[in-house]
C-alpha cells in the first residue's frame, strides 16, 4: 500500500488506521530520515490501539511499553543499538512474539532479528511537493533476512 499525506494530521490519521487494524503479534518496522514523521505516525498508531498516554521516541531507553489500549504497544527505537546482542539483552523475542503490537523505528538496522512476515513502513518526504508532503509505503517483508 502506498499513501501520500500532506500534513502531520494526515500522517497521524494513517497511523491511527494501521493501529485500528492491528492484531496481537503484528510487527512493524518504521524507516525514514530524521524528522520525517515517524513519531507522528507512531502516535496515530497508538491512538488506533486505544492508547491515550503521550507517545515519544524511546531513543535512549530502546523500548517503551504502553499497556493501556486494546493491545499493548512495544515501541522500539534501535537507532543507537551497537549490535544485535544488545537486543538479546533486552529480551526482544518476548516483545516480537508477544501478545501486543511491536513497532520498531530504524528496524532496518536489526533486519536479521525480524520475524518473517513483518510489515515495513517507509516514510519519505519530497520537498518539491511541499514541506509537509510524505509518501508512506507499507508492505509485507519478503522474509529474507
Amino acid at each position: 500500500m502506498r499513501k501520500e499525506t500532506n500534513s502531520p494530521q494526515e500522517t497521524f490519521a494513517l497511523g491511527r488506521a494501521v493501529g485500528e487494524a492491528a492484531r496481537a503479534g503484528d510487527v512493524y518496522t518504521l524507516v525514514g530520515e530524521l524528522g520525517v514523521g515517524k513519531t507522528v505516525f507512531t502516535q496515530g498508531l497508538a491512538e488506533g490501539l486505544g492508547i491515550r498516554e503521550p507517545i515519544c521516541s524511546p531513543t535512549f531507553t530502546i523500548v517503551q511499553v504502553y499497556e493501556e489500549g486494546r493491545l499493548p504497544l512495544y515501541h522500539f527505537d534501535v537507532y543507537r543499538i551497537g549490535d544485535v546482542e544488545e537486543m538479546e539483552e533486552i529480551g526482544y523475542e518476548d516483545y516480537f512474539y508477544g501478545n501486543g503490537v511491536t513497532l520498531i523505528e530504524w528496524g532496518n538496522l536489526i533486519r536479521e532479528l525480524l520475524p518473517p512476515g513483518h510489515r515495513e513502513i517507509c516514510i519519505e518526504k519530497d520537498l518539491e511537493k511541499g514541506f509537509d508532503y510524505r509518501c508512506i509505503t507499507i508492505r509485507e517483508a519478503d522474509g529474507d533476512k
